[in-house]
Formats: C-alpha cells, sequence, structure tokens
C-alpha cells in the first residue's frame, strides 16, 4: 500500500502556507511592543522624586496636566494657555462620571505654578488631584552599619 502525497497524479495544492504570515505578524508584535511606550510619553518633564508613593496603573482616558520647566501648561500632552486651563479641562471632563485629573511638574518648577494649576481645576470644579512623581531609590539593608 502506498500513500498519496499529491502532487505527480492531480491537481492543484490549495493548502495556505501559514510560516510567512506567522513571521510577519510577529515581526508586526515585537514593532508594537517596541513602540507603544514611547507614544505614551507625553511632555518630557523630569519629576521630583518621594519615597512614601502608590503605584497606580495608568489607563487609557487619564488626564494629564504637564507643567514644563518654562511653566508651559499642556493638557494631554497638547499645549494650553495659562488662562485656558479651567475652560479646556471643563470640555474635556464634562461628560466623564470619574473627574480625576493628574499632575506632573517638573522638578525645577516654583510651588506657585503647581499651585495656581491646581486653583484652576478647583475652579472648574475638579475636586480629585494627583500628583505623579518618581519612586525615591531607598538604599538596601536595614542591618547595622
Amino acid at each position: 500500500m502506498a500513500m498519496d502525497l499529491g502532487g505527480a497524479k492531480g491537481g492543484v495544492k490549495s493548502d495556505i502556507n501559514v510560516t510567512p504570515l506567522v513571521d510577519v505578524m510577529l515581526v508586526l508584535l515585537i514593532i508594537m511592543m517596541l513602540v507603544a511606550p514611547m507614544l505614551q510619553q507625553g511632555v518630557s518633564v523630569k519629576l521630583p522624586t518621594a519615597t512614601n508613593t502608590v503605584d497606580k496603573p495608568e489607563v487609557q482616558g487619564q488626564t494629564v496636566i504637564a507643567i514644563a520647566k518654562d511653566k508651559g501648561l499642556y493638557l494631554n500632552a497638547k499645549q494650553v494657555g495659562e488662562g485656558e486651563l479651567a475652560t479646556k479641562v471643563t470640555e474635556l471632563l464634562e461628560n466623564s462620571k470619574d473627574k480625576i485629573v493628574l499632575i506632573k511638574a517638573d522638578e525645577e518648577v516654583e510651588y506657585s505654578a503647581v499651585m495656581a494649576a491646581m486653583d484652576q481645576l478647583r475652579q472648574a470644579g475638579i475636586e480629585d488631584i494627583g500628583l505623579i512623581t518618581e519612586r525615591a531609590k531607598t538604599q538596601g539593608g536595614a542591618g547595622g552599619k
């Protein structure tokens, strides 16, 4: 008894070769994994450090206000004038159930610039305001040094 593998006797073999498809999909997956963190960067600021921080996951619909070193205000990575912040945030969050705004300010920005942004957010009716910081690196070992 012989096994018929196709080819010599009969017609055209119409099976799909999935190896090239899998290769292309893996390359696209790797490219997306490398590019995705770079797209979320937004405005580049050097965040202050704090030892008592809580890790919160980033979600898609977060409202983030960035205050750059030159006191420039950015609402979700788009530059906003100093007096327009309250109106822009109100427009952005008018249909939102959770009105939470996160502020990330450069560590060299004066405290008054951060407080001015917070005052404008309070004018817009935002009560939940969070500050984004970097986790401070603690010295390891509580032993007898």
